[in-house]
């Protein structure tokens, strides 16, 4: 084949340039969180005033949802019916609901926006789909989702924010800010601990508290801090209770220890006693009433709040001061955000969707992870080469299903796409000859999974998918495989014959002109894994979770169906998930934690400590010297990680407590300053429930991965 004829291309098309000078610091910038117009004490004192005007029956009227996706009006203080909408990745457009926007932009999943770790990226990203609610009348997004990456098979992991609870929590807060900038009311969901969709309404997630504390709240924390003011709760049990019925879930973790004051709702259908759930702490129920159009939903029976909370007060069962409770912090959350001075629907942001476009466009070409790049076939520049294109996927939208899904418009498929940039060059064929396969220079081959919410997707491939890439691989050592999907895919049959993998996820409308500037080389790429993939579901943290005699499905009937019996899903790994999982247990991934690619390296350099002891709240600053030592421009994100020398309980071996990303010239240094301090080093003390940082000595370790640490240091904590 053409292996040497690709390296002297490479080089021929490299640019350079002469050595700058080394740039002043820089530095992660100052995190402000959203501040409502109007505060919540302020906010909260009216609402109650509200309330007391209020007949029973209208507070009654408050506490469920109407016509599927709406809360009641409140006319005597001119708050507005509100509409709420899904998700994360953008405005889903429900067909058969009226006056709904024409067009939303589909933007790249989650998952994808997470691998550009680009904290500012995923506050625009999030405005765009703030602005874009402002431009449909929706007044609540119901995003983003926040779920732990705990296992690859969940089939929700598209629309989450990967493995690591730092790295969730900083995207997370700049996606809140970005959201409510515009003026739309965010939510944080699943609350909590919904890390499968395997019989998720009859699952039971049994976990530590130090578990919840250190891996699957501090999303939702940083989502607190930064001024989210919806929540909505989980389908599954938590230790014995439905998260949405359950005070424990509602009062105890997220009202006490997370510090959130605003509206909480129920997932759709999730609440099953009310009298439960109306002494929660939770405030909305939803869909709040039976939906004549859905018979589908009938068998569940009527465990609604509205229907059921005059009959629980006429037996005592609840308080009219639980009533009062809940409709207040509905009215108190719309009150701070001034829907009473105010209309949600603001057509001025149409304006903006060009906007939105290149947004996504950026996303996806920072969130293209390059797993491998054997002998550096890419980029593909050269013009006499014959390209083979292979798989159905070059022809369709590969997009998360669900409530997540995103319709969009004007997609870019990958073939198009392809031949655009390529032109004759490149020969579609779905299903290739082998012949045609070998007389290429080079073959891409698309694979992927439909991954949606309702069920849980195998973590291999079909086994004609998979055989399919082996043999196309097997025949032509220039193969560039492209993988869409939401999650890690078993890649271990085929990953060494490869020549070159990227990892696409769901990139959304613009996604795949992404993908392509990355193949050609007019981008270079910086994605990096906000997970780790296996090299074998066994291997996975999470193995087994299925109930015996029970299998993986898909479609809609078993996640409905309540008669099964409720199965334990055991958290025994306790913190130790992802990276920290398979370094605690010595079993080596196919590819670790914030793996990524570059076309050009990057050298690091020089590292110091402000001190080599801090004390109590001190700050520890971390600086050190990154330099792009190849001959083009790229961006390089580089990760800070802990380790605690000596501690009274297990604790992982590193752990993710910093990172930038930094784009820098060919030849161009810079100076990188990080900050570590006392909630760095701490962890949560089931003893004393509360947050614990022990005196000792600890390292920080600087690098590229969770495997690839380029520096280190030691310091001492008091």
């Amino acid at each position: 084949m053409k292996t040497n004829l690709f390296l002297f291309l490479f080089i021929l098309t490299l640019s350079s340039c002469n050595m700058k000078e080394e740039l002043p610091i820089s530095k992660n910038k100052d995190f402000k969180p959203f501040t409502p117009p109007v505060s919540y004490e302020q906010a909260k004192k009216r609402a109650d005033s509200i309330v007391r005007q209020m007949s029973i029956d209208e507070r009654i009227a408050m506490i469920g949802g109407h016509n599927f996706f709406f809360v009641h009006d409140v006319e005597s203080a001119n708050l507005p019916r509100l509409y709420l909408s899904d998700a994360t990745q953008g405005v889903h457009i429900r067909e058969d609901l009226d006056n709904q926007l024409e067009k939303s932009v589909a933007m790249p999943c989650p998952i994808m926006l997470t691998s550009t770790w680009n904290r500012e990226l995923a506050h625009q990203y999030a405005k765009s789909i703030g602005e874009e609610c402002r431009a449909g009348d929706i007044a609540v997004l119901l995003g983003p989702g926040m779920n732990l990456y705990r296992i690859a098979q969940n089939g929700r992991n598209f629309e989450y924010f990967g493995e690591d609870p730092y790295l969730a929590a900083r995207l997370i807060e700049n996606y809140v800010t970005g959201v409510q900038s515009t003026g739309t009311i965010a939510t944080l969901k699943h609350f909590v601990a919904n890390n499968s969709d395997y019989r998720r309404r009859t699952s039971n997630s049994v976990v530590s508290e130090r578990a919840l504390h250190e891996l699957y709240m501090p999303a939702f924390k940083a989502g607190t801090n930064a001024g989210a003011m919806a929540v909505m709760t989980s389908y599954n049990q938590l230790n014995g209770e439905w998260c949405g019925q359950s005070k424990y879930v509602i009062s105890n973790l997220l009202r006490n220890d997370i510090g959130f004051k605003w509206l909480v709702m129920s997932d759709w259908w999730s609440v099953w006693d009310p009298e439960k759930a109306i002494k929660s702490g939770l405030d909305l129920d939803m869909p709040g009433e039976t939906v004549d159009d859905m018979p589908m939903f009938d068998h569940f029976g009527d465990s609604f709040l509205r229907s059921n909370a005059r009959r629980l007060l006429d037996k005592g069962k609840v308080e009219i001061e639980d009533i009062s409770r809940m409709a207040s912090n509905i009215i108190a959350t719309e009150l701070a955000m001034e829907l009473d001075k105010r209309p949600v629907k603001d057509e001025s942001y149409l304006k903006n969707f060009e906007k939105h476009e290149q947004i996504a466009l950026q996303t996806a070409r920072e969130g293209i992870v390059l797993l491998k790049n054997e002998n550096n076939i890419l980029p593909v520049k050269d013009s006499t080469l014959t390209i083979l294109a292979v798989g159905d996927i070059m022809k369709k939208r590969m997009s998360g299903g669900g409530s997540a899904d995103v319709l969009g418009y004007d997609w870019i498929k990958m073939i198009d796409a392809l031949q655009t940039e390529y032109g004759q060059q490149v020969n579609y064929i779905e299903k290739p000859t082998n012949e045609e396969i070998q007389n290429a220079d080079i073959v891409i081959c698309a694979t992927g999974t439909y991954d949606s919410e309702g069920w849980d997707n195998s973590f291999a491939l079909p086994d004609e998918e998979e055989s399919r890439i082996k043999n196309i691989v097997q025949q032509n050592e220039n193969t560039i495989i492209v993988v869409n999907s939401g999650s890690g895919i078993k890649m271990t049959g085929w990953n060494d014959q490869a020549a070159a993998i990227l990892y696409c996820w769901y990139p959304g409308q613009m996604g795949n002109k992404a993908l392509v500037e990355v193949i050609s080389g007019k981008v270079c790429p910086s994605g990096k894994l906000p997970i780790t993939i296996e090299k074998k579901f066994e291997d996975s943290p999470g193995y087994p979770y299925i109930p015996d005699g029970e299998k993986l499905y898909t479609g809609w009937e078993i996640d409905s169906d309540m008669s099964l019996p409720v199965y334990d899903i055991v958290y025994d790994e306790e913190i130790f998930v992802g990276y920290r999982w398979y370094e605690e247990k010595n079993i080596k991934p196919l590819y670790w934690f914030g793996h990524g690619l570059s076309y050009t390296t990057f050298e690091y350099d020089d590292i110091e400590l402000s001190s080599k002891k801090i004390i109590g709240d001190e700050k520890l600053i971390v600086s050190f010297t990154i330099e792009n030592t190849g001959d083009v421009e790229g961006a390089e994100t580089t990760q800070l990680y802990i380790h605690d020398k000596e501690a009274s309980v297990s604790r992982p071996n590193k752990e993710l407590k910093g990172f930038i990303k930094v784009n820098l010239k060919p030849n161009e240094k810079r100076r990188v300053e990080l900050v570590v301090d006392k909630k760095d080093l701490s962890f949560y003390d089931e003893k004393t429930e509360a947050w614990v940082a022990e005196p000792g000595d600890y390292s920080v370790l600087v690098g590229a991965a969770s495997d690839k640490i380029r520096l280190s240091a030691e310091f001492s904590y008091e």
